[in-house]
């Protein structure tokens, strides 16, 4: 496996208005890892992958990947480096079916008229592969259970063949075994080599699939350890106190 980050992000700071959202934060991505990225709900997780994936403008810092430098516009651009955020409402269309929302906006075309037969060929095969069981490709997503949404929303992420996954608190409103399937689809993309980014309140899931863990307070970094040498009450105290520095600047 590569030794060059997939994505790697040096001194981003974002600003709106007086908050200031993240001070010089830097990350690493390594391929085929799940990292963790905690904290409380002001510390930055999110502002800093929507900086990633072009969602947000990054006032300072630099984005690579693999070693690239690269500046997003928008989201499509870091679709096209293979990079993908799955959002905590999922951003699905109920009124459209499953196939449909797999394909939104990039539906397979013969001439000029959508594939209907090979889009939802597609879909289908997408859902085998990540274990998902519907009734059909034709039904409505406004008709399934939060966990097969969330399935749907992985399954447009995977669709685009991404090296990168974020996802946004994704087990928040899941049962506990959509839960432990959407974990198990996540082991399964590592096996791919497929890297993720998990925001998460839920320690435990964490420590269940994750390699690293890295924690930010108040939009910065304040530590980041190896799921193996740290235990869930350190990542715990870090978020809660930072580090001693941190501690020490705030007298």
């Amino acid at each position: 496996m590569s030794t060059v980050p997939v994505v790697e992000m040096h001194g981003i700071s974002k600003t709106f208005g007086a908050i200031k959202a993240l001070h010089n934060v830097s990350f690493r991505l390594m391929p085929g890892e799940i990292i963790g990225l905690v904290g409380d709900n002001s510390a930055g997780k999110s502002t800093l992958m929507k900086v990633m994936t072009g969602a947000y403008q990054r006032d300072a810092g630099e984005v690579l990947v693999e070693g690239r430098p690269e500046q997003f516009r928008t989201p499509h651009d870091s679709r096209d480096s293979g990079i993908e955020m799955i959002y905590q409402d999922f951003a699905l269309c109920g009124n459209m079916d499953i196939a449909q929302n797999i394909f939104l906006g990039r539906w397979p075309r013969r001439g000029l008229f959508i594939d209907r037969r090979r889009m939802y060929a597609d879909a289908e095969a997408v859902l085998k592969r990540l274990k998902v069981d519907v009734n059909s490709v034709f039904q409505k997503v406004e008709s399934l259970s939060g966990g097969r949404q969330q399935s749907v929303a992985i399954a447009r992420a995977i669709s685009f063949d991404p090296k990168v996954v974020v996802l946004d608190e994704p087990t928040a409103n899941l049962s506990a075994m959509a839960t432990e399937r959407l974990l198990e689809t996540m082991l399964e993309l590592k096996q791919a080599g497929v890297a993720q980014v998990i925001i998460s309140h839920r320690l435990t899931d964490i420590f269940h699939v994750g390699d690293r863990v890295m924690v930010l307070k108040r939009g910065q970094n304040v530590g980041e350890r190896q799921i193996g040498d740290t235990s869930e009450e350190e990542v715990l105290e870090m978020i809660v106190k930072g580090t001693p520095q941190e501690e020490a600047s705030d007298i």
